[in-house]
């Protein structure tokens, strides 16, 4: 009896739905006025839940996360929500765009988990590296301040450095991360004094830090299962620098 050797389809697939994911994030933004769009939003809208609806299913979290962004609600739906600082002060029908991209970035992101999950089975379990390695998209300036300074010195820097994170420091080693989505959160929504209230208060710890030698899906998966939008980088013990949401999303649009 013949023997048929199947062709690795899951990965093939996987591959593809995460091409077909990211071309549909990439005429998303024509609907942010960064480019001309070519048909209506009510057909860009039918379109990605049917292609939600394909890759995850009908009964998927992420193809209703995707229709409670259409109206505006679909924060705590997705990972990486509540660290969405491009989202401040937008008005309704953009705070509505914002969040459509979010759920198609989430997709892509749970895909490319499932993918470094995949090829790592297919080694036996070891930590082979596949594709671009998160050195090559870090950040490398390492900008922080120190854990006892006050929200709005954070705030100042973070302006001054044009950045949307800041590493914390205890004057010894790093700590922490605070962001500039954490400070609106807690001024605006807590009511916190800035000039009083000092960053240790609000800042995210333990440090989430990742190999700068890991492939840069690892970092998507770590982002996600950390609900983060930061990782600091290091080499051997080391911080190098830091990579953000944004930095893995100018690599994925090809803007590199």
């Amino acid at each position: 009896m013949k023997t048929r050797v199947m062709p690795p389809r899951r990965r093939l697939s996987l591959d593809r739905n995460i091409e077909r994911l990211r071309e549909q994030l990439t005429h998303m933004a024509s609907y942010l006025g960064k480019s001309k769009a070519t048909y209506s939003l009510e057909e860009f809208d039918l379109e990605t839940e049917r292609l939600i609806s394909d890759i995850f299913g009908e009964s998927s979290k992420l193809l209703e996360a995707y229709e409670y962004a259409q109206l505006g609600e679909a924060a705590g739906l997705v990972n990486m929500t509540d660290e969405a600082p491009e989202s401040m002060g937008l008005d309704g029908e953009k705070q509505r765009l914002f969040q459509r991209s979010r759920v198609l970035e989430s997709c892509i992101s749970e895909l490319e988990a499932r993918r470094a999950a995949d090829a790592k089975t297919r080694k036996g379990g070891s930590q082979t590296l596949i594709g671009p390695q998160v050195a090559e998209h870090l950040s490398p300036d390492i900008r922080s301040l120190r854990q006892d300074a006050s929200l709005r010195e954070a705030g100042e820097l973070m302006q001054k450095w044009k950045t949307g994170s800041l590493l914390v420091t205890d004057n010894q080693t790093y700590v922490g991360f605070i962001t500039d989505s954490v400070l609106a959160r807690e001024v605006v929504a807590k009511g916190l004094d800035p000039t009083t209230t000092t960053v240790k208060t609000c800042m995210r710890t333990p440090l989430v830090a990742i190999e700068g030698d890991r492939p840069l899906i690892e970092a998507v998966r770590m982002m996600k299962e950390q609900a983060t939008r930061h990782l600091a980088v290091t080499q051997d013990g080391e911080i190098i620098g830091v990579i953000s949401v944004s930095n893995i999303l100018r690599y994925y649009s090809g803007v590199v």
